[in-house]
């Protein structure tokens, strides 16, 4: 069962939603459209757009976004960052956290159900994607996050996580970036809230699939001027 399944359908538990779980489920939206990490102006108009009487303009609640109303909820002391929804990815970039995506997956499913329903049957995943999982389960960044060592990571293990060289075009380095990031996405979508058995005999959850989002986003916030200093360098050459 994919977590899009309510997208789009104003049941009664997405109706109720507080503001803040609005935004969340907005935010999980821009994900769902490739849009990682996603700004914060394209966060405004996304939770506008699904929920214009709540974010729009008083007076105007059809025609303008009301920015304050999002911007609010995004920062300060009760802001869905400091909740641990959303990761700050820069200045004013943010992606989805292991949280927000549990979160968003129980709104989706509406408070009554348990989180730990499953599909009958686990999903059969491309080679490619098996491949890919198999590769990040073992890859150094992949161990050191699940052993609370974060501090120990490297720009070296940043690299080997992502399958890229300090050789690569700028445009080369972006395309595999978004590719992990794409990949990932419509792997999380199939497994839903199920399971895939991959080939080498690992199960793997929507936990599993959340936890490397979360790991290639800290790593795209911690060496994000490594990656820059290297997209320089590739252009001067």
């Amino acid at each position: 069962m994919s977590l899009r399944i309510a997208w789009g359908v104003e049941v009664n538990a997405i109706a109720e939603c507080t503001v803040p779980e609005k935004i969340l489920l907005a935010a999980f939206h821009l994900e769902e459209l490739g849009q990682s990490p996603f700004s914060a102006e394209a966060l405004i108009v996304s939770a506008w757009q699904k929920y214009p009487r709540t974010f729009g303009l008083k007076g105007y609640d059809e025609q303008y976004p009301d920015s304050n109303k999002v911007l609010a909820s995004i920062m300060g002391e009760k802001g869905l960052a400091r909740r641990g929804w959303l990761v700050k990815m820069g200045q004013k970039m943010y992606s989805l956290s292991h949280e927000g995506r549990r979160t968003v997956r129980r709104l989706l499913q509406g408070e009554d159900q348990p989180e730990t329903i499953k599909n009958d049957r686990p999903v059969k995943l491309s080679k490619e994607h098996d491949k890919l999982l198999q590769g990040l389960f073992v890859a150094s960044a992949y161990e050191k996050f699940r052993e609370g060592r974060k501090q120990e990571l490297t720009f070296a293990d940043a690299c080997r996580f992502w399958g890229i060289t300090e050789n690569l075009s700028s445009e080369a380095l972006d395309a595999r970036l978004d590719h992990l990031r794409a990949a990932l996405a419509e792997v999380e979508r199939q497994v839903g809230l199920g399971s895939a058995n991959l080939s080498d005999g690992h199960n793997v959850t929507l936990d599993d699939i959340t936890q490397l989002c979360d790991i290639h986003n800290h790593l795209l916030q911690r060496f994000g001027r490594h990656l820059t200093l290297l997209r320089n360098r590739a252009l001067k050459g």
